[in-house]
Parts: structure tokens; C-alpha cells; sequence
């Protein structure tokens, strides 16, 4: 059996480039999140158009718009108390 050997993460060369970094990986998620929303109304109306859609479709998009957008709600709550104890940090 071959040994693994573990990689090392490549560094982001610059500040600037890992904070672009940063801002793209929260963009494509918050992305990701608007369109679970968006799926999930999408199968809502069908639904109460009276269109062939499964009952059980509506409610897994439903349910997985929701834990999306809870999870999320509970980063930023993260990101915000981490902020928060930065500031009170003495220098």
C-alpha cells in the first residue's frame, strides 16, 4: 500500500488576492442559497396553479431552502460575534 503523503495548501501570494478569494467563494454561496429560494417559490406556484407537480418535490425544495438560509443566518451570526470579540480585544 503507497504511503500518502498530505499537501500543502498553496498560499495566496497577497492579501488583496485572498480576500478577492474570500469574496468570491461568499458570492458563488449566497448565489447558491438564492437559487435553492428561487427553485423552491418557483415549485410553490406551480403548485398552487394547479400544475403537475409532485407534492413531495415542492416540499423537499422547500425544506432545502430553508435549512440553506438557516445555515447562513447562522455564519453571519458567527462572522459577527467573532467581529464583535476582535473589537473588544486590548491592544
Amino acid at each position: 500500500m503507497p504511503a500518502i503523503t498530505p499537501q500543502k495548501p498553496t498560499p495566496l501570494s497577497t492579501p488583496f488576492k485572498a480576500q478577492q478569494s474570500f469574496a468570491t467563494a461568499l458570492k458563488e454561496s449566497l448565489n447558491k442559497v438564492n437559487e435553492a429560494q428561487t427553485v423552491s417559490d418557483e415549485l410553490t406556484v406551480k403548485m398552487a396553479k394547479g400544475e403537475n407537480v409532485d407534492l413531495h418535490e415542492v416540499m423537499i425544495a422547500s425544506q432545502k431552502a430553508s435549512v440553506t438560509l438557516q445555515l447562513t443566518l447562522e455564519m453571519r451570526n458567527k462572522a459577527v460575534e467573532a467581529y464583535q470579540e476582535m473589537m473588544r480585544m486590548n491592544i
